[in-house]
């Protein structure tokens, strides 16, 4: 998929050194937002990169990148089912800061191509985001996700939580 200014495509276990690129970034850039340390993710060989990258094409999983033009990555997103209750389920967000914003496109793009996919296995699109990112929950209010209430320790920081959000999906 071409949108503009960049390239939207799911990921292969080829994409390894891409993939642990842009993950360092992550984490560098917003620790909070995920479930793993930078120096957890320094440490992982290139299996665990390479079978990162084939999640894009596992059944009842997906991964997405977005590609400028200069071939830099520039966002993913991913998504899964855990299991039947929670049905799809949105992880791995994350767009470039120079890249966020409605006018990039980037994450509409993204969060279109996981929400298709999540189409396919539920009605409903669900995602944990982090009591403190407040930029990532307000993102989530303006394309419909809704909080649910439901709220679990963070993993890295058990004093802190993370809030269960909600997308209700329906065909176009």
């Amino acid at each position: 998929m071409m949108t503009e200014g960049f390239t939207i495509r799911r990921t292969t276990a080829a994409d390894w050194r891409e993939i642990r690129e842009l993950r360092l970034e992550m984490l560098h850039d917003t620790p909070l937002a995920f479930g793993e340390t930078f120096d957890a993710a320094l440490a992982h060989d290139e299996a665990e990169w390479t079978m990162r990258g084939a999640r894009g094409t596992h059944e009842h999983s997906i991964v997405v990148v977005a590609i400028a033009p200069s071939g830099r990555w520039v966002g993913t997103m991913g998504g899964y089912v855990p299991d039947e209750a929670t049905g799809a389920l949105l992880v791995g967000v994350y767009v470039a800061p120079d890249y966020r914003g409605g006018a990039a496109g980037v994450t509409d793009a993204l969060l279109s191509r996981i929400e298709d996919w999540a189409l396919t296995e539920s009605g409903r699109l669900t995602l944990h985001v982090h009591e403190h990112n407040d930029r990532a929950r307000a993102a989530y209010e303006h394309r419909g996700f809704a909080a649910t209430g439901v709220t679990a320790p963070y993993d890295l920081d058990p004093t802190t939580r993370e809030l269960e959000m909600v997308k209700q999906l329906t065909t176009s």
